[in-house]
């Protein structure tokens, strides 16, 4: 099974035009995700084209020393993780749309994007941002045929800063699924989707998990996917639709309140 935590890079099979064109549109529309913004401050336009730049440059690439940089722009590893590097993914995407990079430019560039965000998140664990686990546990679903995982692994960094006990599932089968959720129990699960075609195969998969557990977790829907929020929410059966992990975290504590007076 393909999960937990893969930091490293995707892999492409060769296949038809049409295939590719596919693969395309599905990272494409990850990177131009957004991504909750900061309430206290923005990007620093200067830093922003710094990181661009460099994770699509011809030279050699060192994740290491980009967030060296980073930090030497006195920058925090939350903002680096929850500001710079999706708002540097969905610039990646706008250039490639107007002509201004070539796919594979943008695909270097996620992957480069992908491999600071794996550094930024070990630094946090080692120096006790990552939270504890002892919290909540939260599983963040990819579904199968989805070919983003940047804004999940961002998602995931989110989550063990505010104490969750965080893993990832990609491309897993349904029934691989919900095998898992009942081993692992966890308190809450966020599917994240980029394609509103993917959201019947979601449907059909917490279906299964609120047969298979009870109580049923706190179950949310988030990614590039757009469409009417409620609609969204009625179609797939999630609790709430929200690209901000604070929302879920919110819900599932006071769904444990609820529970302790009942």
């Amino acid at each position: 099974m393909a999960h937990d935590d893969q930091f490293g890079t995707a892999r492409m099979e060769r296949g038809s035009g049409r295939e590719v064109d596919d693969f395309a549109s599905h990272v494409i529309s990850v990177l131009c995700e957004r991504q909750p913004e900061s309430t206290a401050t923005g990007t620093r336009q200067f830093i922003l084209d710094y990181l661009v730049r460099i994770v699509v440059s011809p030279r050699h690439f060192d994740p290491v020393l980009t967030l060296d940089e980073l930090r030497g722009y006195r920058l925090t590893l939350d903002a680096i993780i929850d500001l710079y590097i999706p708002r540097a993914a969905a610039r990646l995407g706008e250039l490639w749309i107007q002509s201004e990079l070539t796919f594979a430019d943008v695909t270097i560039g996620a992957l480069r994007l992908q491999a600071v965000l794996g550094e930024a998140a070990s630094d946090q664990s080692m120096t006790g941002q990552g939270g504890s686990t002892d919290a909540f546990s939260a599983l963040i679903i990819v579904p199968k045929d989805e070919q983003h995982f940047l804004g999940a692994t961002v998602v995931a960094a989110q989550l063990r800063r505010l104490g969750c006990d965080t893993s990832l599932s990609f491309s897993e089968t349904n029934s691989q699924i919900v095998d898992r959720c009942r081993f692992d129990n966890p308190d809450m699960i966020l599917f994240s989707c980029a394609r509103p075609e993917a959201l019947e195969t979601v449907s059909k998969t917490i279906k299964r998990i609120r047969r298979s557990m009870d109580p049923a977790p706190v179950i949310a829907l988030g990614g590039a996917v757009r469409g009417d929020i409620d609609q969204m929410a009625l179609i797939t059966g999630v609790d709430l639709v929200t690209n901000a992990a604070k929302d879920v975290v919110g819900l599932c504590t006071k769904r444990l309140k609820a529970l302790t007076k009942d």
